[in-house]
């Protein structure tokens, strides 16, 4: 008799599924985006503004770097001198004028096309900063091209896009974005030119691509931030001539051309600047900006090692398989591709961590050689299997860290806990646990596909949501919208103890930047005048008022921090008696 089973109690069971990866679908979707080099740029430049943009139109100008720069741009504008570079009454001569002629382009472009106080509109200013940081995405694309496979480039765009440097210079209008940009792509025709001559190509007829771009980005490289791109190159050029004992791939790059090029480029801006101010410019942006540098400047100085320390955040979500890679890289060292690409990285490293004064983002433009390194190592599934291989889990530390100091930030400086940032915050958290959970280095693409996503999850929570609610980290907002509220016309402003340049920029050009007694001095001069005294300055502000028989009212107060000055700060607006 045979036997019998009974049915299953919930119907008859379903057929196995194998297990879901939630890698798959990204690989898929890179699949596509890669088939072609047209949906390859495309794909980074979708890419760039999803990371670049959040946060891009509503964080209020930053100080102080910032807010010098638009302000000394919106006096070229209002005066409609193009030559000299000036904030207020003071010559602003560290940097050539590169960039300011590209941010006055942007706001003579939004002022024609008729948007509202398009001078007083941060970011304005900011776009040539976007533009450079989505050229960079690009050029970095095209050099990896000659390094790695299509697939392998975007994947190298792709780390240059998420990182966290490249993110916060690409939202603030200086030269940084701009210069990565030039400094990219001049090294991406020397690549090539390098490259041919390692495979003994052609050597009569070199094609003409590779000295325009090369010798236009170094002179455009000049006038946004002076000679430094001349190191990276020049540094650059002597490691190779050093390691090969040959330099004559030189000439593919048309020296002789391009160096007449390059001078008709920047000559006539340096003899007009000459011309009006004599050897100040050169003083100031040679001696005093750039050699200045070689000692701890601003107090800025930093033992060596800082920007290797700094690297595991500033390249994330990229720096975990950068480290994968380094063992692999260092063993192919002599390889030509290799070999270049390292005389780009490691000289001018080593130089910037010999030099005192440090910021992160001075090292900004060898990031793209580790983003090309990286990926070649990932192509060829040589990457590290040792204990280096734990750093994955950094992919889920950084937005588990970062968000949690976000919103404890949100919740310490506006009572809020910012609850629209949570999806996103869970969102980023879920893709980089899943990159440190599937991670494999026979299929790290995946992992690294995650770890983005979750780069764009966070750059929304940081950029897009928290940093632009925290009105107190930026008082010069509040005391502008106050100034504007007034009911007199042209009101004047004197500022003392607070003089942050986005005040000048938000407030008018000419607003008065002094100490307590010269504030009262200012308010007796006439009607529609305000004095902004912090808390710090008011006593000598009001034994000044005193002396001279000055009656004034007490208008708003507005509590805030200067980050600047890592304090507390308390403004009070005065206003001259009469004035409303």
């Amino acid at each position: 008799m045979a036997e019998t089973y009974p049915s299953p109690r919930f119907g008859a069971p379903r057929e196995p599924k194998s297990p879901v990866n939630p890698g798959s679908r990204l690989v898929s979707m890179f699949d596509i985006a890669t088939a072609s080099h047209a949906r390859a740029v495309a794909f980074l430049v979708l890419c760039a503004l999803l990371l670049f943009l959040p946060g891009f139109f509503t964080i209020p100008p930053v100080d102080r770097d910032e807010a010098r720069f638009a302000q000394a741009t919106k006096q070229m504008v209002e005066s409609g001198d193009y030559v000299d570079i000036r904030f207020q009454e003071d010559v602003r001569y560290k940097k050539p004028v590169g960039i300011y002629w590209l941010q006055s382009a942007a706001v003579e472009i939004a002022s024609a096309l008729k948007l509202p106080k398009a001078e007083l509109r941060i970011w304005v200013y900011r776009l040539p900063s976007l533009i450079g940081a989505i050229g960079t995405v690009l050029m970095t694309y095209w050099a990896a091209l000659a390094f790695v496979t299509r697939r392998a480039a975007v994947l190298a765009a792709l780390l240059m896009c998420a990182s966290v440097l490249l993110g916060v210079e690409a939202r603030l209008a200086k030269t940084d974005a701009m210069l990565l940009f030039c400094v990219t792509a001049a090294m991406g025709a020397m690549a090539r030119a390098y490259l041919s001559w390692q495979r003994a190509e052609d050597e009569t007829h070199p094609p003409w691509s590779w000295p325009a771009v090369f010798w236009t980005a170094l002179a455009v490289g000049i006038l946004i931030k002076g000679p430094l791109i001349l190191m990276f190159a020049g540094l650059t050029i002597v490691a190779l001539a050093i390691l090969d004992r040959d330099a004559s791939w030189l000439w593919k790059l048309r020296p002789v051309w391009g160096l007449m090029w390059m001078l008709v480029l920047v000559l006539p801006w340096f003899v007009a600047i000459f011309w009006r101010a004599g050897d100040a410019f050169f003083a100031d942006s040679v001696g005093g900006d750039m050699l200045s540098k070689i000692g701890a400047q601003e107090s800025h100085g930093a033992p060596p090692g800082m920007y290797l320390a700094l690297f595991w955040i500033t390249f994330w979500p990229g720096a975990p398989l950068a480290a994968m890679a380094a063992p692999a890289v260092w063993r192919a060292r002599r390889e030509p591709g290799a070999q270049f690409l390292l005389a780009w990285l490691i000289p001018s490293w080593i130089v910037f961590e010999a030099v005192l004064t440090k910021l992160p983002h001075y090292v900004l433009p060898l990031y793209p050689a580790i983003a090309i390194l990286t990926v070649g190592a990932l192509e060829r599934r040589v990457l590290s299997r040792s204990w280096l291989m734990r750093g994955s889990a950094w992919w889920f530390a950084i937005p588990a860290a970062a968000s949690i100091i976000a919103v404890v930030g949100a919740v310490m400086l506006t009572r809020q806990p910012a609850f629209v940032a949570w999806p996103f915050i869970a969102a980023s958290l879920i893709f980089g646990l899943f990159a440190w959970w599937l991670f494999d280095t026979n299929r790290a693409e995946r992992s690294v596909l995650n770890a983005l996503v979750a780069a764009l999850m966070l750059a929304v929570v940081v950029w897009g949501i928290v940093l632009p609610s925290l009105t107190p980290l930026f008082p010069s907002i509040e005391i502008a919208r106050a100034l504007r509220n007034v009911t007199c016309v042209g009101p004047k402003a004197a500022a003392a103890g607070y003089h942050e340049p986005s005040l000048v920029f938000l407030t008018g050009t000419q607003t008065l930047l002094t100490d307590g007694s010269g504030a009262a001095d200012f308010l007796r001069q006439g009607s529609c005048r305000f004095a902004l005294i912090e808390q710090r300055s008011e006593r000598s502000f009001v034994q000044r008022a005193e002396a001279i028989g000055l009656r004034y009212k007490v208008g708003a107060r507005i509590d805030g921090y200067n980050f600047s000055q890592g304090r507390a700060i308390s403004i009070s607006i005065f206003r001259s008696e009469g004035t409303e």
